[in-house]
């Protein structure tokens, strides 16, 4: 549930996760570095990243640059799926956090699903990064729900996430309540649908009502169902003021009950490798 005290926090076990995070999927370098300080200059404290994205230095470049306290940060990175093998995921962590130049995560996932690796073997070394401190926390992303079912019953450590795409437009119905059944939070990536809710006219007209923009609107509609945390991304630094602004008003039950009526089923918009799984 969001924590009543600032409605930024999202708990999941005993994980408390920041609500809105610093998506940071296709940036690379000095623009990587930047975004990232300045978001937790203006106030981010959640900062997702991915082996696969090839951004890990220049992620942790940022957190350094920013003048914001490690420890007031929330980390974020994900393993890539040709290593969650048990040996080469923890390898691969150590990795991580070398380019980070952090000496534990905050939240490791597994990347994607991978059917060449058996699903026991990956949760036996991911729960094994936690024991070893690596990670204080652990979970997946893309998972079906007939893998998330298997995942949970196979960790001897708490997961405390799946990150799926989730966006107005994409029906996760059957996914969150999976997830809520679980207990767990759901971390949306492509919270904006990649841009395409811009020049929504139900977003925009909601937006409107509280002086805010279609954007905004998705970004709230998503973190006010309580357990959701929206992770987009931006190469524009103004944008993250803009991302950053959705605490400061509440949308009726009504509105939101006309933004759920915005989804439909698939297709995803993120470009899908090829062990994809059959999504739910």
């Amino acid at each position: 549930m969001l924590d009543s005290a600032n409605g930024m926090m999202v708990t999941a076990g005993e994980a408390r996760i920041p609500a809105l995070g610093c998506g940071t999927w296709q940036l690379r370098g000095e623009i990587c570095a930047g975004i990232v300080a300045e978001a937790l200059r203006l106030g981010f404290r959640h900062v997702d990243t991915a082996q696969g994205y090839a951004n890990e230095a220049a992620v942790g470049d940022g957190i350094r640059t920013s003048g914001v306290p490690r420890e007031d940060v929330f980390v974020t990175t994900k393993v890539q799926p040709q290593r969650i093998a048990d040996g080469p995921l923890q390898r691969s962590v150590e990795e991580s956090l070398k380019r980070l130049r952090i000496d534990r995560l905050d939240l490791l996932l597994l990347h994607w699903p991978n059917p060449a690796i058996p699903l026991a073997e990956s949760l036996r070394a991911l729960g094994d990064a936690r024991r070893r401190g690596l990670t204080r926390h652990i979970g997946v992303s893309n998972f079906t729900i007939a893998m998330l079912d298997e995942a949970m019953h196979l960790s001897t450590e708490p997961i405390v996430t799946n990150q799926v795409e989730y966006h107005p437009y994409l029906d996760q119905t059957k996914v969150l309540a999976a997830n809520r059944r679980h207990r767990l939070a759901t971390t949306a990536y492509c919270p904006i649908a990649l841009g395409r809710v811009v020049g929504d006219p139900v977003l925009g007209a909601i937006g409107k009502g509280y002086g805010k923009t279609a954007a905004q609107a998705a970004l709230r509609w998503l973190v006010q169902q309580g357990d959701v945390i929206a992770i987009p991304r931006t190469s524009r630094p103004e944008r993250l003021h803009e991302n950053l602004a959705i605490f400061d008003f509440q949308l009726t039950a009504a509105e939101m009950n006309r933004i759920s009526l915005l989804r439909r089923p698939g297709p995803h918009l993120v470009n899908e490798p090829d062990w994809v799984p059959v999504w739910d």
